[in-house]
């Protein structure tokens, strides 16, 4: 959930300064274009942190080299928040980060029906996290 209160605290933060008068702040896309950057780059910066450990338990266990998926899911998910922020490389960004959330989620499920712990705490049941994958996909193809 916490990945929520950045997506929507970001906007939040985004949107009042546009009001302010931050030029690249100005409308609702572009507030929703950063917000949703600042998420990918939270949760890339989290394959690099302690919970690393936790996320590659996640993967399930039939995929090889989990150290190096998380790895290059990191790296990826930075990619592509930088790529929203840079107009030539918006459109592919958007789309590498949707393939990536598709090919990201049976991580999620694997990780809801193993129970694997994310720094303590249970994972998020498949009924919330399916609509957050649905809506943070549906963010990406808005912003693109």
């Amino acid at each position: 959930m916490t990945i929520l209160v950045v997506l929507f605290g970001s906007l939040l933060i985004y949107r009042g300064l546009g009001a302010l008068g931050v030029s690249a702040l100005q409308t609702w896309l572009a507030c929703a274009r950063f917000a949703l950057s600042t998420m990918f780059l939270f949760t890339a910066i989290a394959h690099f942190t302690s919970t690393r450990k936790d996320m590659i338990a996640m993967v399930p266990p039939s995929f090889p080299r989990p150290d190096l998926l998380v790895t290059m899911t990191g790296i990826l998910e930075a990619a592509g928040a930088i790529g929203l922020l840079l107009a030539p490389t918006r459109h592919w960004a958007a789309w590498g980060l949707i393939l990536l959330m598709l090919a990201m989620f049976p991580a999620n499920i694997s990780a809801a029906r193993r129970g694997v712990q994310l720094r303590g705490k249970a994972p998020t049941p498949l009924w919330i996290r399916t609509p957050m994958q649905i809506l943070f996909i549906a963010w990406a193809w808005w912003v693109r």
